[in-house]
């Protein structure tokens, strides 16, 4: 079985979002329904949900007129009908349900643009402990590539199954990476990454603790949020991650504070963070501390930094929008990669 999306004659890719009435999956909706070279062919909810049957439009009326397709339960023999038929599916799902069903769609001949965690941690042992299942198919977990986009083009363009990295992980590698591939940070050092997100981030599911009349600015599960080991997977260091909740809806600001080796300097990080992202047209370094209102409902990410060089310390942040650029948008990119596509392609104008 080839790992790239069949495409010698610039073919339409047939498509289907399973967790469409979520936040994400209706981002996602809104996305693929204006590139040219996917369409759209099922819009599906969970077995049970009580969304099943009605329009996608009915739940997200900005779509009206826009996209009126009918949200269909998944199931086996929901499976069993159309899966061959497709091309590509998103999952904009629980955790346990790309664990257990990705490798029956790749199986089929189908790619898996994961938004879920499901395949973010290359280490089984450690879906229990942030998770809280077991992960059910390691065959799979040992194939996944992790979609983060402008660092992992290769990767995602010959996997079948392309795990799209968290909304904090998103915003806290594109700070530390143009560092840490250079080799520039103090080994066993102190890296702290203070993360801060709206109310969107929870989810579209009800929730006292995530509601928006409730919530003030607090940290929140600090020293145990399942994105740490995510970041320091991804950024091969060892981070110490906080997390914020703000009452606000979307959204989202990483800052990472470490220390770098003596002897680097400020000509050496500039030409780090030019090298990572002067070819990347999504992620834009400002000359100044990033705004979330510069990037909310836009697919960009705005990265700054700043080094004191008596303390040889740097602090880098960066602003997301945590559905789009930290979910949908992204899986986006990974969609267009695997076409050979321009990563950007559809999401702005070039």
């Amino acid at each position: 079985m080839t790992t790239a999306i069949p495409d010698s004659n610039n073919s339409m890719q047939k498509v289907a979002i399973i967790g469409a009435s979520g936040y994400a999956g209706a981002e996602l909706v809104g996305l693929l329904g204006k590139h040219k070279r996917a369409q759209i062919c099922h819009l599906v909810v969970s077995e049970n949900s009580s969304s099943e049957g009605k329009l996608f439009s009915e739940l997200h009326g900005r779509f009206k007129g826009v996209c009126d397709l009918p949200l269909q339960a998944f199931s086996p023999a929901w499976f069993d009908n159309n899966a061959a038929d497709l091309d590509v599916v998103f999952f904009a799902t629980p955790h346990e349900f790309s664990a257990k069903w990705a490798q029956a769609f790749i199986d089929a001949g189908v790619k898996i643009i994961d938004l879920s965690g499901g395949f973010r941690l290359k280490d089984a042992n450690d879906y229990p402990k942030y998770y809280g299942f077991e992960h059910a198919n390691i065959d799979a977990l040992a194939t996944a590539k992790y979609g983060l986009a402008e660092w992992q083009q290769d990767d995602i363009a010959k996997t079948n199954l392309v795990a799209v990295p968290g909304c904090y992980p998103t915003a806290s590698l594109l700070c530390l990476k143009p560092l840490t591939v250079n080799n520039l940070v103090v080994e066993n050092s102190l890296v702290v990454v203070n993360g801060i997100s709206g109310v969107s981030g929870a989810g579209r599911s009800a929730s006292l603790a995530t509601n928006f009349n409730e919530v003030s600015l607090k940290a929140y599960n600090v020293l145990q949020h399942r994105h740490q080991p995510e970041i320091s997977q991804e950024a091969a260091i060892e981070v110490v991650f906080i997390p914020h909740l703000a009452p606000y809806k979307r959204g989202l600001l990483a800052t990472v504070t470490l220390q770098v080796k003596d002897g680097v300097t400020n000509a050496q990080i500039k030409q780090a963070f030019a090298q990572a992202y002067s070819d990347t047209p999504l992620v834009r370094l400002v000359a100044s501390w990033p705004e979330i209102g510069n990037v909310a409902y836009t697919p960009f990410a705005d990265v700054h930094w700043q080094f004191d060089e008596d303390k040889q310390v740097v602090v880098v942040s960066c602003a997301i929008d945590n559905l789009l650029k930290g979910a949908a948008s992204q899986a986006v990119q990974c969609f267009n990669i695997s076409l050979g596509l321009a990563s950007e392609y559809s999401l702005i104008n070039t």
